[in-house]
């Protein structure tokens, strides 16, 4: 696993940005296409985890900065 979530995004952004390339070339067969799909909606799920965790972070950070 990633050192931390930013390594993790990055490098499931990067997977999911690449399996977008490779189906609009369209060289795919249909059952290629469905199983990249299916692929890129779960790394499209973590992505958006992975935001909504950094995105926590920052809110506790400022709340905890104006607390002081």
């Amino acid at each position: 696993m990633a050192k931390n979530s930013s390594e993790t995004f990055e490098k499931t952004f990067k997977e999911l940005n690449d399996l977008v390339e490779k189906m609009e070339h369209g060289d795919l067969s249909l059952e290629q296409s469905l199983d990249c799909f299916e692929k890129g909606v779960k790394l499209s799920k973590t992505c958006q985890q992975l935001l909504e965790n950094a995105e926590q972070k920052i809110e506790t950070l400022l709340k905890n900065n104006n607390e002081e």
